[in-house]
Parts: structure tokens; C-alpha cells; sequence
């Protein structure tokens, strides 16, 4: 350790560029954890806060809830608890006098199932009758306020928007929580229809009858428009930001190894063992990747912060735990890149020359 130090010190410009990539690139995989994480969360905010472990949907609708509808005779014999809750799901758009229109999904919920209960609400109350709603605190951010006449999809209904909901949103939409005679007018369901889908809290809850099936909560994410896709594309980039790092921290360290050789072969003839030569390398690499980690991590601490909400990022303890020890381990490993020569010094011929 002290060898690296004293060297590190002697050249600072040299090693400052190599904090400097080091510092960029886990900047850059701390920005993209988030924002995969962010949106990921968004994709299925509503999902986890029902606390849903299994899903029943019409098995011809490709497991997608928008697709889904369930029949009376499909749910003659289905067994609702309290964990299980019926819904109703629409896309809509929103409007409202002096707002902007919103993007969101109208979800038609039972008052007497948990879904309605457990609304995390943030301000208001929960909807009663047909033509009161609560929504996404996000459109709180897009100036509705309680008591706004809204309509859905040009509808010449008025609806009062009563409260808003905490975690609310699914596939990144906003969710508007409604009556299920709402779901079936805006939705135009034939008279037969029961519901899009039952949601059960319960993980051995399984209800397979005519065109009903039942699904993990899992199997339903995946297969999310666009949101395993979205997960891979973040991951292959983390992955390969890993890579680069490795190979800058590799090729930065062998350079500098092959230009302090003679250095390295005369502490060698004075006695110094290779394994404190060796050490010096490693210690080296963790110091820089520690370094730039660390100012890395307050950049990025102070970007969370002041970065509005409508960004979907989500900085975690995570997030901070599992980029600090990849860029650990790649540093580490590209230090052993030049081991191989320290190793192979020969100090008579190199203070020869």
C-alpha cells in the first residue's frame, strides 16, 4: 500500500486520467441502475402494491391484461376471498379543463375487495358511486386537483376526481381507479362480462375453469409490453460498461508497468520480493476504482436529488452496493493483467541496461 501511494502521488496526472475514466464510467452504470430500476418500478408500481402473487386470466389473451375478458360462466365456480379482488382494466385519456390530457389506465375495482381498501392514499378520500375516481399522485404533478370535473376518452360524463393514490401506475401509465359500471361503459363489454381478470394476495390460489387461467404474478410482469426487452437493454449495457472498465484498468496499468520495469527490476535486486511488487499493483487499482467510485457516487447522489420527478430514477442502497463491488472486481482483475510481467522481471539484465 505504501509503494502504490508514493507512486500514485509522484504521478498524478497520470493516474488522475485513470480516476477520471473510472469516475465517468461507474458514474455512467450508477445513472443507468437507476433509470433501469425506475422504470422497471413504474412498470409495475400497482402490481406490488396489491401485493399480487397470482393472476387469472382468459388463456387466450397472451397474458396481457388489456386483452383479458372473463365471462360469467368462465368465473361460475371461482372461490373470492379476501385476498382475491376482482378488476377491470381500459386505456384511457384524460381531460380536464385548463390541464393537460393524460395517458392513463382506467382499472374498475369492487369497494367490498381489498384492492379498493388498501388504496395508499396521499390526499382525499376513496371513490363512492359511479362517478368518483381516485388517481396517480403523478398527475398531481401535472396540476389536477381534488375536486376537478375530469372526463374519460371524450365521454360526456363528468367524473369528480376525489383522491390521490401512492404507487399507481402499471406499464408506466398512470392508473385511475374507478367503478366497475364505468369499466364496462368505457370498455363496451357485453352484458356476460364479468371482469378482465381476478388478482389473488394469495401465492397457492388457482382457478382454471372454461376460458379462465391462472398465472404467477411474475409470468404477468414478463410479459409486459416492452418491459422485459426494456430490462435486457439495461442490463447488456451495464454489463458492457463492466467491460470497458476492466479494459481500461487493465490496459492504464500494463502501460505504466512496462514503463517503470527498470524501477521494478532495481527494488527487486535490493531485496524486495515480488509479492510486495505484486501487491503494490493490486492496491493500486483498488485505491483508483475506490476513488473514482466513491466521487462517483456523490455525483450521483446529488443528480438524484435535483433531477424532477417525472424522471423514473431510482438510486437505492442497491444499486450503490452492487456497482461499487463490480467495479471492485473488475479492478482487481484487470491489476492481474501485469502481474505476469512483474513476475518475469529479470533484475541483472535490466539494470544491464
Amino acid at each position: 500500500m505504501f509503494l502504490a501511494l508514493k507512486e500514485i502521488k509522484h504521478e498524478k496526472l497520470r493516474y488522475g486520467l485513470i480516476i477520471l475514466m473510472i469516475f465517468l464510467i461507474s458514474y455512467l452504470i450508477f445513472m443507468l441502475s437507476s433509470l433501469a430500476v425506475g422504470l422497471a418500478s413504474e412498470n409495475t408500481q400497482a402490481i406490488n402494491s396489491w401485493g399480487a402473487k397470482k393472476v387469472v386470466l382468459n388463456k387466450n389473451a397472451n397474458i396481457s391484461l388489456s386483452q383479458s375478458i372473463l365471462t360469467k360462466k368462465d368465473l361460475k365456480d371461482d372461490e373470492i376471498g379476501k385476498n382475491e379482488a376482482y378488476i377491470g382494466q381500459v386505456a384511457v385519456v384524460v381531460k380536464s379543463k385548463k390541464r393537460p390530457s393524460v395517458s392513463a389506465q382506467f382499472l374498475g375495482i369492487k369497494k367490498d375487495q381489498f384492492i379498493y381498501k388498501d388504496q395508499d392514499l396521499v390526499a382525499g378520500k376513496r371513490g363512492k358511486g359511479k362517478t368518483e375516481i381516485t388517481v396517480d399522485s403523478s398527475l398531481r404533478d401535472k396540476g389536477y386537483r381534488l375536486g376537478d370535473k375530469i372526463s374519460l376518452n371524450g365521454s360526456a360524463r363528468k367524473y369528480k376526481l376525489v383522491g390521490f393514490v401512492n404507487n399507481a401506475k402499471i406499464n408506466i401509465a398512470p392508473i385511475i381507479y374507478g367503478s366497475f359500471a364505468t369499466w364496462r361503459k368505457l370498455r363496451m363489454v357485453a352484458p356476460n362480462v364479468a371482469a378482465a381478470a381476478i388478482v389473488s394476495k394469495n401465492a397457492n390460489y388457482k382457478y382454471n375453469y372454461k376460458d379462465a387461467k391462472t398465472y404467477p404474478i411474475a409470468t404477468f410482469i414478463n410479459k409486459l409490453p416492452g418491459y422485459t426487452a426494456q430490462n435486457m437493454t439495461f442490463e447488456l449495457m451495464i454489463g458492457f460498461l463492466f467491460v470497458i472498465s476492466l479494459i481500461i484498468i487493465a490496459v492504464f496499468l500494463y502501460i505504466l508497468t512496462m514503463q517503470k520495469m527498470h524501477n521494478l527490476a532495481v527494488m527487486r535486486a535490493q531485496g524486495i520480493p515480488s509479492k510486495t511488487l505484486v501487491a503494490a499493483t493490486v492496491s493500486q487499482s483498488i485505491i483508483l476504482v475506490v476513488v473514482g467510485v466513491v466521487i462517483a457516487l456523490i455525483l450521483m447522489w446529488i443528480t438524484a436529488a435535483v433531477l424532477p420527478a417525472a424522471v423514473p430514477m431510482s438510486f437505492t442502497p442497491a444499486i450503490m452496493v452492487a456497482g461499487t463491488l463490480g467495479m471492485l472486481v473488475m479492478g482487481i482483475i484487470g491489476s492481474l493483467i501485469p502481474i505476469r510481467s512483474i513476475l518475469k522481471v529479470d533484475p541483472a539484465k535490466a539494470i544491464g541496461e
